[in-house]
C-alpha cells in the first residue's frame, strides 16, 4: 500500500502544479497596465509554489520563466527603484507669514514707537505722567549696524524735573583692516569697561552714567581692546519713562587691555569725574529724598595683570583714588581660581583703604582680609564651602570670621534636597540655617523650605515657605507661594506673619495675553504689617504693527503704631498706610522692513524659534521664580552680545524670531537694586532654541548671605 501511495501522491501533486502553472502562464497582461514589479513578483511566487508542492520532480519539469507580454524585460533585469524627488521650482509658493515685512528690499531695518499715559496716586496726592519712547535699527553693507533710542516725558510727580528725556545713537561692529571692530556711541551712555575690569570675582566696580560720546576698539585676534568716553555727568530721572538729568559736572575715561603672551594679559583704566554722588536722607537736596550729585573732582586709576593657564587663573588688581574732600586711598586685591576635576578653588587677599572710591561712586573700603571658596559638582552632588576673615582698618567695624556652607543632593530625577549654613563671629556669634526640598510631581515643581536665624543679642526667627509651580499647557503659567513665620527682636515679643502670593500668565487668544502677580500678608505682633498688593498687565495685539498694553498696580496696608496712643490698651492699634496705585496705558508701533524678516543670529528665512523669560530677585536662591519673589524691572538683556531689550515692570523680556541653535543671553545689572547682584551663572546663560518653539528661562539675582 505504501508503494502505490507514493505514485498516487506524486500524480496528485503534478495535477495541482499543472493547474497552477496553467493559470499563471495563461494570463496575457496588457502592456499599458503591466508593472515590472508585478510581473517579477508573480513569476517568483509561482515558481516558489511549484518548488514547494512538487519537490524535486517539479524542479526538473518546471520550464524557465518567460518574459512578460509586450516585450518588456524580466523583473531581474529592471532598473532599481528610485524615489520621486520633486523639484523646488515646481512647489507652489508658501503663503506669506503674518509678521513678514511689507517691504523686502534692502538690508534689515526696523522702527518702533510707544506712547504712554499713567495715572498715579499715593495717599491723597495724585499726579499724571506722559511719555514717548522709540527707536530704530538698520544694518549697512560696510559701516556695521546703527541703532537709535530716545525717550521724552512730562511728569507732575513732586520733586521731578517736570520735563525730561534721553537719546542714544550706537554704531556697532564697524569692520576695519587688521581684524579690528569698532563700536561708537553718542548720547546718554555708561562708561565702557574692559573685560578685566568688568569680570571681577569678589569686588564690583560700577559704571558711571553720562551724556557724551564713547568709542571702543577691539581685535579678537590679538586680544587688544581700547576704550574712551567723555561727556557731562548726570543721573537718571523718571519712573515709567526713564530720562536723564544732565548736571554741571563732567566725566572722562580711558581704558585698554592687551595680551603680553599667550598666558599673560594686562589692563588699565582711568576715570575722572567732576561731581560726587551723595545720599540725601533729610531731603535737603533737590529732588528731596533721592541721591544727588554734588560738585567735587575725583580721580581713579585701575590696573590689573592676569595669568591664565588651562583651568587656573590669577588676577592682581591695583586701584588708586583721590578727590576733593577725600583723602588719597589705595586698594589692592588678588583673586585666584582653579578648576581641578570635580573641585573648584577660589581664593583671594585684599586691602582697601578708607575713602576708596571709583569716580563719583562709593565702593567697598576700609577693610582688609582674605577668603577661600571650595566647590564640588559631580553627578548628584553639589556643594560649596567658604570662609572669610575681615578686619576694619579704621574705626569700629565688623571684625571677625564668616563661614558659609551649601550642599544639595539630587536623589532622583524628581527629588532633590539640601541645606545651607551661615556662621558669623564679630565678636558676637550669629547663625542662619536653611533646609529645602525640591520635588517634581504631576502637580508640577514643589519646593518646601525652612529658614531659621538667631544669635547673641537677637531673638530667634524662623520662616516656613511652600512654593508650587503648576504644570499648565503651553502659553500659560501659574506659580503659588505660601509662607508662615516669626521674627523676634531682643527684648520684645515675636511678630508672626502669614503670606500668600501668586504669579501667572496666560495667552487668552492669539492676540490677547494676561500676566500678573498678587500678594496678601497678615501679621500679629509689635512690628506687624498687614496688606496686599496686585500687579496686572494686559497685552492686546491690534494689528501686525500696533499693540495696546494696560497695566495696573495697587498696594494697600496697615502697620501697628509705634506710638503709645492708649496706655490702657494691651496692644497698640493699626495705622493705615498711604495707598499706592497706578494705571498705565501704552500704544506701541513696530515695523520691520528689508529682506525677508531678519532672524536674530541666523540668515534670512532660517528656521527660528523664540526666547522669552524673566529676571527676578531670587530670595531663596533656588533658581526658580516663585510667586513671592519680586521682579527686576528695567534691566538690559542682550542676545549674543548684539541685540538688546529691557525687562518690563514684571521683569519679563522677549526675543522673537531667533535662529535655531545655541545662543547666549547676558543680563546687565544697570538698574539692579543693591545689594542684589548677578553671578556668572545668572548674568550669562546659554539657551537652546528649537524651531517654532519658545525657549524660556528665568534668571535670578542673588544677594550676599
Amino acid at each position: 500500500m505504501s508503494g502505490s501511495g507514493a505514485p498516487r501522491a506524486r500524480r496528485l501533486s503534478a495535477a495541482i502544479l499543472a493547474i497552477l502553472a496553467g493559470a499563471t502562464w495563461a494570463r496575457t497582461p496588457t502592456p499599458a497596465a503591466t508593472d515590472e514589479r508585478e510581473d517579477g513578483e508573480g513569476n517568483v511566487l509561482t515558481r516558489a509554489a511549484v518548488l514547494t508542492l512538487g519537490g524535486p520532480a517539479a524542479q526538473r519539469e518546471l520550464p524557465p520563466a518567460v518574459a512578460p507580454a509586450g516585450g518588456r524585460p524580466a523583473a531581474r533585469d529592471a532598473e532599481p527603484y528610485r524615489d520621486r524627488i520633486l523639484s523646488p521650482a515646481q512647489l507652489p509658493p508658501l503663503a506669506p507669514e503674518e509678521d513678514a515685512p511689507e517691504d523686502s528690499g534692502g538690508l534689515p531695518r526696523s522702527q518702533r514707537a510707544e506712547v504712554l499715559v499713567s495715572r498715579n496716586q499715593r495717599g491723597d496726592a495724585s499726579y499724571d505722567e506722559y511719555g514717548l519712547r522709540g527707536g530704530a535699527f538698520w544694518e549697512t553693507a560696510a559701516l556695521g549696524s546703527f541703532s537709535f533710542d530716545f525717550t521724552a516725558f512730562r511728569s507732575e510727580r513732586p520733586g521731578s524735573t517736570g520735563v525730561g528725556g534721553s537719546a542714544t545713537l550706537w554704531q556697532r561692529n564697524l569692520p576695519l583692516d587688521g581684524g579690528w571692530r569698532v563700536d561708537n556711541g553718542l548720547g546718554v551712555l555708561n562708561t565702557p569697561t574692559v573685560p578685566m575690569l568688568r569680570d571681577q570675582y569678589r569686588f564690583f566696580l560700577p559704571t558711571v552714567s553720562f551724556a557724551g560720546i564713547a568709542s571702543g576698539w577691539r581685535n579678537p585676534d590679538t586680544g587688544t581692546e581700547l576704550q574712551a568716553a567723555f561727556g557731562r555727568a548726570g543721573r537718571y530721572d523718571g519712573t515709567r519713562v526713564v530720562g536723564f538729568d544732565v548736571a554741571s559736572g563732567q566725566v572722562g575715561t580711558l581704558g585698554a587691555q592687551w595680551r603680553f603672551s599667550p598666558l599673560w594679559s594686562g589692563a588699565a583704566t582711568a576715570l575722572v569725574t567732576d561731581g560726587r554722588v551723595v545720599p540725601d536722607p533729610d531731603g535737603s537736596l533737590p529732588p528731596p529724598g533721592e541721591a544727588a550729585l554734588q560738585p567735587g573732582r575725583t580721580r581713579a586709576l585701575h590696573t590689573a595683570v592676569a595669568r591664565t593657564s588651562g583651568d587656573a587663573s590669577l588676577q592682581m588688581n591695583l586701584l588708586g583714588s583721590a578727590g576733593d574732600g577725600l583723602d588719597s586711598a589705595l586698594g589692592v586685591w588678588a583673586d585666584y581660581a582653579h578648576r581641578r576635576g570635580r573641585f573648584g578653588h577660589n581664593a583671594g587677599l585684599f586691602r582697601l583703604e578708607p575713602d576708596l572710591a571709583w569716580g563719583a561712586l562709593p565702593i567697598n573700603n576700609n577693610v582688609a582680609g582674605g577668603y577661600y571658596r571650595l566647590s564640588y559638582q559631580y553627578a548628584r552632588w553639589n556643594w560649596t564651602a567658604g570662609i572669610d576673615r575681615l578686619r576694619t582698618l579704621e574705626g569700629p567695624g565688623l571684625d571677625g570670621w564668616y563661614a558659609t556652607g551649601y550642599a544639595r543632593y539630587q536623589a532622583s530625577t524628581t527629588l532633590g534636597y539640601g541645606a545651607s549654613v551661615n556662621l558669623r563671629r564679630t565678636p558676637d556669634v550669629a547663625h542662619s540655617v536653611q533646609l529645602f526640598l525640591d520635588k517634581r510631581t504631576v502637580w508640577g515643581q514643589t519646593r518646601l523650605q525652612f529658614d531659621q536665624a538667631g544669635g547673641e543679642g537677637s531673638g530667634d526667627s524662623w520662616l516656613l515657605t511652600l512654593d508650587q509651580d503648576l504644570p499648565l499647557q503651553q502659553g500659560r503659567r501659574l506659580a503659588l507661594s505660601a509662607s508662615y513665620g516669626a521674627v523676634a527682636a531682643e527684648g520684645e515679643a515675636a511678630t508672626t506673619t502669614a503670606s500668600v502670593a501668586f504669579y501667572g500668565s496666560a495667552d487668552l487668544t492669539d492676540t490677547l495675553s494676561l500676566d500678573g502677580s498678587a500678594r496678601w500678608t497678615h501679621a500679629d505682633g509689635p512690628s506687624a504689617l498687614r496688606g496686599n498688593d496686585v500687579n496686572l498687565g494686559l497685552n492686546w495685539r491690534l494689528s501686525r504693527h500696533l499693540t495696546l498694553t494696560a497695566a495696573y498696580y495697587e498696594t494697600r496696608g496697615s502697620q501697628r503704631s509705634p506710638f503709645v496712643i492708649d496706655p490702657l490698651a494691651n496692644e497698640q492699634p493699626f495705622v493705615r498706610l498711604p495707598r499706592d496705585r497706578a494705571l498705565l496705558l501704552s500704544l506701541q508701533f513696530q515695523r520691520q522692513a528689508g529682506r525677508p524678516q531678519a532672524v536674530l543670529g541666523g540668515p534670512p528665512n532660517a528656521a527660528h524659534g523664540r526666547i522669552a523669560g524673566s529676571v527676578f530677585l531670587d530670595d531663596n536662591d533656588d533658581g526658580v521664580r516663585s510667586a513671592a519673589e519680586l521682579p527686576a524691572a528695567n534691566l538690559t538683556v542682550v542676545l549674543d552680545g548684539r541685540w538688546s531689550v529691557r525687562t518690563d515692570s514684571l521683569g519679563n523680556f522677549e526675543f522673537p524670531r531667533v535662529a535655531v541653535g545655541t545662543h547666549t543671553i547676558t543680563v546687565l545689572p544697570d538698574n539692579l537694586p543693591l545689594p542684589w547682584y548677578l553671578d556668572d551663572a545668572s548674568a550669562t546663560r546659554s539657551v537652546e532654541v528649537r524651531v517654532r518653539d519658545t525657549a524660556r528661562l528665568d534668571l535670578g539675582a542673588r544677594r550676599p548671605r
